[in-house]
């Protein structure tokens, strides 16, 4: 049931960050759930772990590192299309 939950808050965190940078992850859930655990991981790493907890994930660095990855997958994606 962790894994379960884990998967579910880092899609819901992988989402919200693509809304608030106003930026569609490729590849859709599957896509927003690696962001947000991807995200969770780099935030964690560049802020440490603060604010509240949900499913593992600290919400405030988890959203930051999110937005960090979708940014620099819209980035190389939009690049690689020109």
């Amino acid at each position: 049931m962790g894994t379960l939950w884990t998967l579910i808050v880092g899609g819901i965190l992988g989402w919200l960050a693509g809304l608030i940078i106003s930026r569609d992850v490729p590849g859709g859930v599957i896509g927003n759930i690696i962001a947000g655990i991807v995200g969770g991981w780099l935030g964690s790493m560049l802020m440490g772990d603060f604010g509240p907890e949900i499913g593992g994930f600290f919400i405030i660095p988890t959203l930051i590192g999110a937005i960090i990855v979708i940014g620099i997958i819209s980035f190389i994606m939009g690049s690689m299309r020109k």
